[in-house]
């Protein structure tokens, strides 16, 4: 039976003595009108059921710029002289309510954008009054233009994250979620740069201490999660771009010490994890958040997993919804993962008449969702890559492992895998030759004109490319997979243009699925 008590709501407590700021007084006295929508909260009934908890979001996709950035960006334009020039570097959320914001307002507004920003958020702000300026090919290199941009020409620079009255802003989400929900237990929130957990934490346990504040992160860019452990904010070695929304590299500082005193736990979800979230609220909702958006719920069912917790009042920030269009293939391949509703297996079988009809009857005729194979000559085994559809979880997955054992094959879960999934599944059937010295590398490629032939360039016409998959994925971020025959002799060599073209990069030279397949 789920809990319907409401709880003791206790007074604020002072702010710590070393902080001048009152940042609870701020929020509380924070003017939010008429630019700010307040937002709704809504039932994910589609999960409560299975969790036996309440289960809220707070959605903040319904702001006019279909993000909770629009708060901070309002509430530190609206104390600005009107006609003040502001300037910021962003390639999403943050630009757009700055934008909308500075129109509002009357003030003037350039925003500095990477020349990977996809071309829906450019046209965004635009139409929201702002003056885009694209410089640059990542995040880094255009918020150093616009700091640059705004000491010459004296404009005020807005950061996205790491500002009080941002934080003050982002706060007012805490308090209009605890006037419509002032029994929670439980309050899950997106970490990026942390303006909204920095915000939202501190007025929750103001508030009533009692309440748990989660913070949840994508974790291949987990930056809250690096800092705790590191006591202090440190720089992430690698940034996922799945979850562009939160993709950043270092916490802000002063975001960081507000976390530090508000954070109760800190949870890290997989791309898998945020694409079921998205299904989740598609399907209880029918909205369509962006992969960030969903961020905060991936971290709501995977506490409720793991706790095992039941009659509790949860409350997760739906906290955008600028999706590009095109990431839902990825997410629509995804999701099934992330559910635990399908598992990707690479088996081996013999190479003879009947294999395939043995091996479902093996996996006692359970759906196959995917297969790929190419016939081997002169060969007594061949390597399938097949996907299977599950309806109860892992504990199946555990039942078909066990057939599979049982019926003498070999096998290896890809489930988990990003090359398998990533690249694999669309190549199986294809071998390099025996006297290739292939190496495989798995590259981000920045998605802007001339980058392929960047790539090439740097390496040079020296070294043969033996394999190449990418597919776009909508993100301003692309995953390539090349072979490259190398010598050993010219390992070093090799290293140092590696070095010289600057993308991130991991050798995939031993991955088993790669083994199994391409090698």
């Amino acid at each position: 039976m789920l809990k319907t008590l409401v709880k003791k709501i206790k007074l604020p407590f002072s702010s710590p003595a070393n902080d001048q700021f009152d940042y609870f007084k701020a929020v509380k006295q924070a003017d939010m009108t008429p630019l700010v929508v307040n937002t709704d909260v809504t039932r994910v009934k589609s999960l409560e059921s299975k969790y036996q908890n309440d289960i809220w979001l707070k959605r903040e996709d319904q702001q006019p710029v279909f993000s909770f950035k629009l708060r901070g960006a309002y509430n530190k334009l609206r104390q600005l002289p009107t006609g003040s020039d502001v300037v910021t570097a962003s390639a999403g959320n943050h630009a757009q309510g700055l934008a909308y914001s500075a129109n509002h307002l009357g003030h003037k507004s350039r925003i500095v954008m990477p020349s990977t920003t996809p071309q829906i958020k450019i046209e965004a702000v635009r139409n929201f009054g702002g003056q885009v300026i694209i410089h640059g090919h990542n995040f880094d290199a255009a918020n150093a233009y616009a700091l640059e941009l705004a000491k010459k020409e004296g404009a005020i620079f807005v950061p996205p994250f790491d500002d009080r009255d941002v934080i003050v802003g982002q706060g007012t989400v805490a308090r209009e979620l605890l006037e419509q929900l002032p029994n929670l237990d439980v309050v899950f929130i997106p970490v990026g740069g942390g303006g909204l957990f920095a915000g939202m934490s501190m007025y929750i346990k103001s508030i009533n201490p009692d309440i748990k504040v989660i913070a949840v992160e994508a974790e291949d860019s987990a930056c809250l999660d690096a800092a705790m452990k590191a006591g202090e904010p440190v720089d992430l070695d690698y940034v996922g771009s799945f979850a562009d929304g939160v993709a950043v590299k270092r916490i802000g500082k002063e975001t960081f010490r507000l976390a530090q005193q508000y954070c109760d736990q800190v949870i890290t979800v997989s791309s898998d994890g945020i694409c079921a979230a998205m299904q989740d609220i598609f399907v209880s909702m029918r909205a369509i958040p962006e992969p960030s958006g969903a961020l905060s719920l991936a971290g709501l069912k995977q506490w409720c997993e793991e706790t095992g917790e039941t009659g509790q009042q949860l409350a997760a920030v739906l906290s955008g919804a600028n999706l590009n269009f095109n990431t839902l293939r990825y997410v629509a391949e995804r999701t099934a993962l992330g559910q635990k509703n399908e598992a990707l297996l690479a088996v081996t079988i013999p190479e003879q008449q009947g294999s395939f009809k043995a091996f479902c009857k093996a996996i006692h005729s359970r759906p196959i969702t995917e297969f790929n194979y190419r016939y081997a000559a002169n060969s007594e085994r061949a390597e399938i890559f097949v996907g299977i559809g599950l309806r109860n979880g892992e504990e199946e997955l555990a039942e078909v492992k066990q057939e599979l054992t049982d019926g003498g094959y070999e096998f290896v879960d890809l489930s988990d895998d990003e090359l398998a999934k990533l690249h694999v599944r669309y190549m199986v059937g294809g071998r390099g030759g025996a006297a290739t010295k292939e190496r495989l590398f798995r590259f981000d490629f920045p998605e802007y004109p001339g980058a392929l032939l960047r790539f090439l360039e740097t390496l040079g016409s020296k070294w043969n490319i033996s394999l190449f998959h990418y597919r776009n994925q909508g993100a301003a971020i692309g995953n390539v997979l090349a072979g490259i025959d190398v010598p050993e002799s010219d390992n070093e060599e090799f290293a140092e243009h590696l070095q010289q073209l600057n993308y991130q990069y991991s050798e995939e030279s031993n991955n088993p699925c790669y083994q199994r397949f391409l090698g």
